[in-house]
């Protein structure tokens, strides 16, 4: 049973402990920015003259398979098709998954204007067609308050439901925080997307629902209120911004304290001074051997020892500069 099978049915049976924690990276930005978020092809004195091409960054996933660490590896079909004709996850423990849908949100291309308007639901991946590589895939959803968008985005989650169940594909949810204004206070809308997960689930079985959730991490009280609902429900959280080194470490611990059983990051890991030495402590982090701050001190003797130049000075970078993790 692969390493995510075992945990999640630890953390289902009330079992779970601080080592089930599971830790995911999002190795998918293809799917929306495309080729400029594959990362700097960043030298061990910082420097970079141009971004990652698309085989250096298949490299750079590569390598975290070997590491064998993290649970989950994201990609977009493409490369995880890639990536099996080389059989980059014999003998690991970390599960394939692929982002199964990449609504108008996330097209951030160079001199686009997508994420002005209302996120749209738009799918290039084909669960026939994907079937063969996994039986894991993302699918995101946005809701904005926006009656007609919102019932469009829940029409093309059902035909996509729908779809996965013919060929035998599980998917776990990802809920964006809305793209657009919204009307909503601040304060209240974190509550707002949690009724609307609520609700989006409700009329499903339990052979629909997702395997766990990827949401914002919106606070201690949002995040407990979800998490404590229906423990049946597996929360996680993604990454946002790559920020300080303590952001990344800051979440994990806080969104673990308030219920998050699953970490799903993708800049925090991909545009780190050395990614695999970031995953680690994200591990360490996780399974509670070290604090926060005492991971970022730890991070950067890493870094200090592999002769790599940090991007902040260590006092800088163990600042908390996310307004989410300062409250």
């Amino acid at each position: 049973m692969p390493r995510l099978d075992q945990k999640l049915a630890r953390i289902h049976s009330g079992a779970y402990k601080r080592a089930d924690f599971i830790i995911a990276d999002a190795k998918d930005p293809d799917m929306g920015p495309s080729l400029w978020a594959t990362g700097p092809n960043r030298q061990a004195d910082g420097s970079s003259t141009r971004n990652r091409t698309r085989a250096e960054f298949l490299d750079s996933i590569r390598a975290i398979l070997q590491q064998d660490v993290v649970d989950i590896m994201l990609t977009s079909v493409s490369n995880l098709e890639a990536l099996a004709q080389t059989k980059s996850f014999d003998g690991t423990g970390v599960k394939p998954a692929i982002r199964a849908n990449d609504t108008t949100d996330i097209w951030v291309n160079r001199g686009a204007g997508y994420t002005t308007h209302p996120s749209r639901p738009f799918r290039t991946a084909s669960p026939a067609a994907f079937a063969p590589l996994t039986d894991l895939g993302l699918y995101s959803i946005t809701f904005n308050n926006n009656l007609d968008w919102d019932v469009a985005a829940l029409e093309a989650f059902a035909a996509f439901r729908a779809d996965a169940a013919k060929h035998d594909v599980k998917y776990f949810l990802e809920v964006f925080n809305p793209n657009v204004a919204t009307g909503i206070a601040a304060d209240v809308l974190p509550h707002y997307i949690n009724d609307c997960i609520g609700r989006c689930l409700a009329g499903l079985t339990k052979a629909e629902r997702p395997q766990f959730l990827k949401i914002a991490y919106n606070g201690p009280k949002a995040l407990d209120e979800l998490a404590s609902y229906d423990p049946s429900l597996v929360v996680g959280v993604l990454g946002g911004g790559a920020g300080t080194t303590r952001d990344c470490f800051e979440l994990i611990e806080q969104a673990e304290k308030y219920g998050a059983r699953v970490a799903l990051f993708g800049r925090k890991i991909n545009l780190a001074e050395s990614p695999l030495d970031m995953v680690k402590h994200m591990r360490l982090v996780a399974d509670g051997a070290l604090k926060a701050s005492e991971a970022v001190r730890s991070y950067h003797s890493a870094l200090t020892k592999a002769k790599i130049t940090p991007y902040r000075a260590l006092a800088a970078d163990d600042v908390v500069t996310e307004a989410v993790l300062k409250a």
